[in-house]
């Protein structure tokens, strides 16, 4: 999901008649998307919160993911899936931000500074806070196991974040290569897809299943650039309900044979299945785009959208933080107090869920409020929107100067690595130490950072006193 992309600023949904190749549409806010991204993202606040299960064992506290290895749970995750849907409305956003952006002369350098400036700056308020916290459980007598699974638990969601930043510093390249060629760039993205599937699958080496971190997402991002330009909705219903019952057919037949029917499964590493999954959902919002924009148009439901909208990367990377903390105080008040825990997915556990529910909602809200600063850019380096100023150095819609796009490029792989770092080495002090430091380089920029002797030598000499050698 482009969680925290920007939106573009003419009010009112919009259907959008097919863009011709090459052509520079108007940029307008379509509320649809605002409202089905909300959704999203509820979603998936909430299945992270049915899957914590707290109990203690005759070894001891026990914190796990209840919905783990439940065969029921396959065909739920049909629906409850939704990361595919997520990178497809964040391909509407960010091709249209980035054609507003480059009609108005921003170059596709800037364009990529701002989108590292608004995605980095949470990240290094989470790493901060969650390994400083993780470290003062074991003095407290958090039993090691327990600190390493919430560490664990804490870092898993933040691998969207990772791969966001690479596929949002790839739009105006994308975006290029979608105007050009908008068949075949799906096409060849979909062969690389299958055949960094055919080699894992054959070699049983899943490793190499991760190169399709970038080629899945990267393809269900290319779907949001069709929906942007209008294709999707030239299509008839009955057309879309055609190509809808397709996606769905090709799923069954994957998952009937090499492929997990759990969607949850093929996420890590990520295969053609969501790619699937992906064109599903993408017909189904389409089908039901005029509802969401209605949504978006009640006046409680749209300011529930718009605040979720502001902070939608916040909810995300600390939602699950807020969960751990739960689980870690019904923990406490059963060895405090006696209080019982349900055993999951006990008929105990499963009434008590909607409560459970409502108590993670309200838990989420003040630290939301707390940690939105962060995104918004108030109190960190970069400033808010970032240092992508209008046109750059590299001209009116161009691609700014060499120099520019390997900073730029720099600076991207400096922010999905310190996100990687956390998620491969967890929160421990040495590897959130490093992650906190290369976050922040890529936050400052390293074309800032190249440039600080250079500008502390001219200020030393323009300031020293001069000396009389007569």
């Amino acid at each position: 999901m482009t969680i925290a992309a920007s939106r573009p600023a003419t009010p009112g949904p919009a259907i959008h008649a097919p863009v011709p190749a090459g052509a520079r549409p108007a940029v307008t806010r379509d509320r649809s998307i605002d409202a089905v991204r909300s959704t999203l993202l509820v979603t998936v606040v909430a299945l992270h919160a049915m899957m914590v299960g707290v109990s203690v064992s005759t070894a001891g506290p026990v914190l796990e993911n209840a919905m783990e290895n439940q065969t029921w749970f396959a065909p739920a995750s049909w629906a409850v899936q939704v990361m595919p849907l997520f990178f497809i409305v964040g391909g509407f956003s960010s091709i249209t931000q980035w054609r507003g952006l480059r009609a108005r002369g921003t170059t596709a350098s800037a364009y990529v500074r701002t989108r590292i400036d608004r995605l980095v700056r949470p990240a290094i308020a989470l790493v901060a806070v969650v390994g400083a916290a993780l470290l003062a459980m074991a003095p407290a007598g958090v039993p090691a196991d327990i600190v390493a699974t919430a560490g664990y638990r804490i870092g898993q969601p933040m691998w969207f974040l990772g791969v966001y930043i690479l596929c949002s510093s790839l739009v105006p390249l994308m975006a290029r290569a979608h105007e050009r060629a908008r068949v075949a760039t799906p096409l060849l993205l979909l062969a690389a897809v299958l055949a960094v599937d055919a080699v894992r699958l054959s070699s049983g080496l899943d490793a190499i299943g991760f190169l399709n971190l970038l080629f899945v997402w990267l393809l269900v991002q290319q779907l949001g650039f069709w929906l942007a330009d209008g294709s999707v909705e030239a299509l008839g219903r009955g057309a879309r309900l055609g190509v809808l019952g397709a996606a769905l057919a090709v799923l069954l037949v994957l998952t009937a044979g090499p492929y997990s029917p759990d969607m949850l499964v093929n996420l890590n590493p990520p295969t053609v299945c969501l790619v699937a999954l992906g064109v599903a959902q993408l017909l189904v919002f389409s089908l039901l785009r005029p509802r969401f924009a209605a949504l978006a148009e009640h006046t409680v439901y749209g300011r529930v959208i718009d605040a979720l909208g502001r902070t939608g990367m916040t909810v995300y990377l600390w939602h699950m933080p807020v969960l751990i903390g739960l689980a870690a105080l019904l923990l406490a008040l059963e060895a405090a107090a006696g209080v019982p825990l349900p055993e999951p997915l006990g008929a105990e556990w499963w009434a008590g869920r909607p409560f459970w529910l409502v108590v993670v909602a309200v838990a989420v809200v003040p630290v939301v409020a707390l940690f939105a600063r962060f995104e918004r850019g108030r109190g960190m380096p970069g400033g808010r929107g970032g240092r992508g100023g209008r046109g750059g150095r590299g001209g009116r819609g161009g691609t700014g100067g060499a120099g520019d796009a390997r900073f730029a490029a720099l600076d991207t792989l400096l922010g999905a690595g310190g996100v990687a770092l956390v998620l491969v080495a967890g929160f421990g002090v040495v590897p959130a130490t490093i992650a906190l430091l290369v976050l922040l380089c890529s936050l400052v920029g390293t074309s800032r950072i190249a440039s600080l002797p250079r500008m502390s030598f001219r200020r030393t000499t323009r300031l020293a006193p001069a000396v009389d050698v007569a």
